[in-house]
């Protein structure tokens, strides 16, 4: 019996690039591939492109109620989860603890409209064993738990599956960023995800800013952690918040993320750099998100440093939903649809005004609501 038109609907899919690529000097096309996380956070507005390497679109028919669930042949098929992932590769651990370099299933690939990376680290995928170390991901489950940020207008999912999110700052070299956290605590919120704020290179700041900053998130409910990698400050603490749960590591280049990981589980000696002494800017040493065990339980991912985070698919009137603080305020704003810009008799000014919101965090609403990607 055919299908009824109210179950399928018409899908506008990007195909496969034209094949066909232009010659650039001195390898360009391999050098930013190299640094896929670097370029990211690059300006764009200059673009370069081939001529014939256009993405090619078709309109094809899915199934309106489930599109990411493909019918597959579930008896040849494993269930596992993506421990890391590149492009249309990822590495995918079965239930049994072995490992499979995996390809990805070109309607998997297809069926993807908004979204930057079809495969990410932490997803629950069906993959088919094709040799004894190989495969091929022919479904990605449903995702719960995500972090995400904007990245050329799609959707760039760092990882998939968490319940925790640590979010790393540093309270010096590079200085700590208010703003750059508070847009990873938004889309923590966002996406499901517990948000933890962990304030590393304790040893180098001023205690007294330290302790009015982390009262000032411990406020508003966070759980916050002053950590050390060098000294072990805060390491014990962290490690029983992370206990037998699947957690993320995610902050700004060269906070020290990776010399925290490496505190929490001795032995995995990740790879760690110093601060640029010219930018005072973090240089990327994880070039894409990994996921490790924790012998004490659960996992977690280390994630490339983030320079620039924009929000995904979130409009600036839901804006204020994520600021726990403006709750009380807004009941009392003379207007229903107060932005808290420009607008007379508005509650959260008044409370600003009055020390009652922190105005560094009002600070960062502006910017969140005026597009700033930074």
């Amino acid at each position: 019996m055919a299908k009824s038109r109210k179950t399928r609907q018409k899908l506008r899919v990007a195909f496969r690039k034209n094949r066909q690529r232009r010659a650039r000097s001195k390898d360009f096309t391999r050098q930013l591939r190299q640094e896929e996380e670097v370029v990211e956070d690059l300006a764009t507005a200059e673009r370069i492109s081939g001529k014939g390497a256009l993405t090619r679109h078709r309109t094809v028919m899915v199934e309106a109620q489930e599109q990411s669930r493909l019918e597959v042949d579930e008896a040849v098929c494993r269930p596992g989860r993506v421990v890391a992932a590149s492009g249309m590769h990822a590495l995918v651990e079965a239930e049994d603890g072995r490992r499979y370099e995996c390809t990805v299933r070109r309607v998997v690939r297809t069926l993807a409209r908004d979204v930057r990376n079809i495969v990410v680290t932490g997803d629950r995928v069906l993959f088919q064993p094709t040799g004894e170390d190989e495969g091929v991901v022919e479904r990605v489950e449903p995702r719960r738990g995500v972090l995400s940020r904007t990245t050329r207008g799609l959707e760039h999912v760092l990882v998939a599956n968490v319940e925790a999110a640590l979010i790393v700052a540093s309270a010096a070299d590079p200085p700590l960023k208010p703003n750059l956290v508070d847009r990873f605590l938004v889309s923590a919120e966002k996406g499901g995800v517990e948000a933890i704020l962990c304030i590393n290179k304790c040893d180098l700041g001023d205690p007294v800013e330290l302790q009015s900053l982390a009262g000032t998130y411990a406020r508003l409910g966070y759980r916050v952690v002053l950590t050390s990698a060098r000294t072990g400050l805060g390491i014990e603490r962290l490690r029983r918040l992370l206990m037998n749960r699947h957690s993320v590591l995610a902050g700004q280049s060269g906070v020290g993320k990776s010399s925290l990981l490496n505190a929490l589980q001795p032995g995995l000696d990740l790879r760690t750099d110093v601060v640029s002494e010219w930018t005072r800017k973090g240089r990327h040493t994880t070039r894409r998100a990994v996921l490790y065990p924790l012998s004490f339980g659960g996992s977690i991912a280390d994630t490339p440093g983030i320079r620039q985070f924009a929000l995904w698919a979130v409009a600036p009137e839901e804006v204020e939903g994520y600021f726990r603080e403006f709750r009380p305020f807004v009941a009392l704003c003379r207007f229903p649809d107060c932005l808290h810009l420009h607008e007379e008799g508005c509650g959260v000014k008044a409370a600003v005004t009055r020390a009652m919101i922190s105005a560094t965090r009002y600070e960062s609403y502006l910017r969140m609501v005026g597009g700033d990607v930074q």
